[in-house]
């Protein structure tokens, strides 16, 4: 699949996940974020970093980039979208996931490796539900939250695509949640770092490399 990567000023981990796309057998195409369309991919990542240099709140300048117009009009066609750490601070700014990301609660940035159980069927996680994933975090607002009520109806609409093995919740985030999607399944946000577990030399392992795999099983069926 052509998989576009959109880099915004201050995004750190744009070159990462084209490599990681390009390991799990996709064409990685650079995109910009003042630029009017897509370029034709078939699937959008918003990689992590600091985006604006999250002066403001994190994600909330860089939702409001030009190319989030686009990416909002992909989105409600059905394309998949997939928010990493920032990314995933961005698509909850823009409103296409529910809740917020905040403060972790020990205020401090965390920097380990997490243990992921994958609960829901989305257009990233395609054959991976019940599967257990160790991915490396980093982050120092990761902390997923929302009012009672939505996170209810996260839980019960099925929303919830990672979460935290028990006692090993790195930030805070309610009921262990580490990633979210829509209610359709096709946009996707998790604080944890796939890509950079797809590479068996370095200290992330190989089992970030499933999420983007997942995508291409998802154009074979």
């Amino acid at each position: 699949m052509r998989v576009g990567v959109i880099t915004f000023p201050g995004s750190l981990d744009d070159r990462d996940t084209i490599q990681a796309l390009g390991r799990s057998g996709h064409d990685g195409v650079a995109l910009w974020h003042a630029d009017d369309d897509l370029a034709d991919v078939e699937a959008v990542i918003l990689p992590g970093g600091f985006s604006y240099g999250d002066y403001l709140r994190c994600g909330a300048v860089a939702h409001n980039a030009r190319i989030m117009a686009a990416v909002k009009d992909f989105a409600a066609d059905g394309g998949p979208v997939l928010g990493i750490c920032n990314g995933f601070q961005i698509l909850c700014e823009s409103g296409l996931l529910p809740g917020a990301l905040l403060r972790n609660e020990s205020l401090r940035f965390t920097c380990q490796q997490v243990r992921l159980g994958v609960e829901a069927e989305t257009a990233w996680t395609r054959g991976l539900v019940g599967r257990h994933l160790v991915i490396p975090i980093k982050n120092g607002e990761g902390r997923w939250y929302a009012d009672e009520r939505t996170v209810d109806a996260v839980e019960s609409n099925g929303q919830v695509v990672f979460r935290y093995a028990i006692g090993r919740n790195p930030n805070g985030s309610l009921r262990d949640i580490a990633g979210v999607s829509n209610e359709a399944g096709n946009v996707v946000g998790l604080m944890p770092h796939p890509e950079h577990a797809t590479d068996g030399t370095l200290w992330g392992g190989i089992d970030g490399l499933a999420i983007f795999e997942a995508l291409g099983a998802l154009v074979a069926a």
